[in-house]
């Protein structure tokens, strides 16, 4: 097996939209394990998780969404990665990149360490991007706390996943 994945499969949300308890179901990464089931609905937790807000929870415009998928190539290549596609859904992103770290074969293998790393740099500059034309309020953000990474091995997979977010996008 390579010691570097074919890609990452980044998915964030934003910020406020995802609470435990709400309707969807809940999981804790902490506690949970592959198998067990999603918790369900609870609405005391999630008005817990509301009245913990700062802000109020950000539901992204079309417009928006569409400067987002515009802005992350771009935000992909400085942070030295290739974006190969990318969807913003009006409560969540979805992007599909391979680190240059992985493609130099000479490199160390990509950490989590350094997933999370990438993760949280293109947060920060598509806040930025996102911000230039939607201000928000001071000390509000664009992007819930953290997200999920999956290490995207194969050829199959990396379709499955290029597809799936091909389905998504807004342009």
């Amino acid at each position: 097996m390579p010691s570097n994945p074919r890609a990452l499969h980044i998915t964030f949300g934003a910020y406020g939209m995802r609470l435990h308890g709400d309707p969807r179901g809940t999981v804790i990464r902490s506690l949970n394990h592959p198998t067990d089931p999603i918790l369900g609905r609870d609405e005391d937790w999630q008005q817990e998780e509301l009245d913990r807000l700062r802000f109020d929870p950000v539901t992204l415009t079309d417009p928006q969404r569409a400067v987002a998928e515009q802005l992350l190539p771009s935000i992909c290549d400085k942070t030295r990665c290739t974006c190969h596609i990318n969807a913003v859904r009006p409560d969540h992103v979805h992007i599909l990149l391979t680190p240059a770290q992985c493609v130099d074969e000479l490199s160390p293998a990509l950490s989590e360490h350094d997933a999370k790393t990438i993760r949280r740099l293109i947060k920060r500059r598509l806040s930025v991007g996102l911000s230039q034309r939607w201000p928000l309020p001071p000390g509000a953000n664009w992007w819930a706390e953290c997200g999920s990474i999956k290490w995207v091995w194969d050829a199959q997979y990396f379709t499955n996943v290029l597809n799936y977010i091909k389905r998504q996008r807004l342009t």
